[in-house]
């Protein structure tokens, strides 16, 4: 039997990629579609991505049967969206960020763990070759023991291209939660280790000029359990003119005591340092996982799910620490120890 699946906003473009794969599922059927911005709502139906049932999503949930709902809404409305669909016994899959607050989280976790539902997000570093490869060779053990991590992953702001809701109070909810939360899923997948600490964030106002509370930049430093340090940059601060194509984009440098291991959303290969030799290799990369986080939220809710592949706990769990480290940058918080090791020792979520 297929699984139903329900849509509510189509405010980001990220959530078109979440259709396509409903539509070219053998084992899914898109059975609504709600979006109350009118514009939205017209440029959906004029392009073909899907035809827009409702403008309520409270009387869709209501009134549509569906197993699934997927949330692409604007960012601010999120958190509110996955509640009421786990309330009424929904699936929930988002784009990120999966909400913008941390009660919204917490009810999230509460409800998902109550329910037994799954939730899923586009945690898309995990389905990239250079990631995937990254990862394989920390697991190898080549890199040795890791003390140190710097990334950077630098977005252009596109300030005339961006939707509008963007830059209204209480709507993007932060940079760091916005892109940084990539990074905090990925590290402690490739590592296996977890984030411990946070020693300090900064979030503020640098490029976008016209939008002074719009903090564009983020920045922060972390600790993970086995005292490697964490220096990430996710900043609007890449040139509009060069798009997503720099080398500098989801770059990240690995220090270990065995060599040092780079690479970068745009790489080709690894670039490994061998602790020992005198030669830089460049390892080639290994097969996509093209949407992986997808199927592993199908595969989480049919119970298939393979060891390793993002599930439930880890999107609760990325997700608070983003909006923990979110809140450190807004309010200036230092030295905030992360104590997840009591709250999530099994895959049962509930913070």
């Amino acid at each position: 039997m297929k699984l139903k699946v329900a849509i509510v906003g189509f405010r980001h473009g990220h959530i078109f990629d979440i259709v396509s794969r409903i539509k070219n599922s053998n084992n899914l059927e898109l059975v609504a579609a709600c979006e109350q911005h009118q514009p939205t709502a017209k440029s959906v139906e004029d392009s073909g991505i899907a035809k827009i049932t409702h403008t309520d999503y409270i009387k869709m949930l209501e009134t549509v049967e569906c197993d699934i709902v997927a949330v692409g809404d604007c960012y601010g409305k999120r958190g509110k969206i996955v509640i009421e669909a786990l309330k009424k016994g929904r699936h929930v899959i988002s784009d990120k960020p999966l909400c913008t607050r941390l009660e919204e989280i917490k009810e999230i976790s509460g409800l998902s763990k109550e329910k037994n539902l799954k939730v899923g997000c586009q945690f898309t570093l995990r389905d990239m070759p250079q990631f995937i490869g990254m990862r394989d060779l920390i697991k190898s053990g080549n890199i040795g023991e890791i003390h140190s991590i710097i990334f950077t992953g630098n977005h252009p702001l596109m300030l005339d291209e961006r939707p509008s809701w963007y830059f209204e109070p209480g709507m993007h909810g932060g940079t760091i939660n916005d892109i940084g939360v990539h990074a905090v899923d990925y590290i402690p997948w490739a590592t296996g280790m977890r984030i411990s600490k946070i020693n300090s964030a900064r979030s503020w106002n640098a490029f976008a000029k016209k939008y002074p509370y719009f903090k564009d930049a983020g920045q922060m430093m972390l600790t993970m359990e086995n005292g490697c340090g964490i220096l990430g940059d996710v900043s609007y601060f890449s040139p509009d003119s060069h798009g997503y194509g720099l080398p500098f984009y989801w770059r990240f440098t690995v220090y270990g005591t065995g060599g040092i291991a780079e690479t970068s959303a745009t790489s080709k290969n690894i670039i490994f340092a061998k602790n020992g030799e005198k030669q830089i290799s460049f390892l080639n990369l290994p097969e996509p996982d093209d949407g992986g986080y997808f199927k592993a939220f199908i595969d989480d809710i049919n119970g298939t799910r393979e060891p390793d592949k993002l599930n439930t706990y880890d999107v609760i769990l990325s997700s608070y620490i983003a909006l923990l480290i979110q809140d450190a940058g807004d309010k200036n918080i230092r030295e905030l120890c992360i104590n997840t090791e009591k709250k999530f020792q099994t895959d049962e979520v509930g913070l």
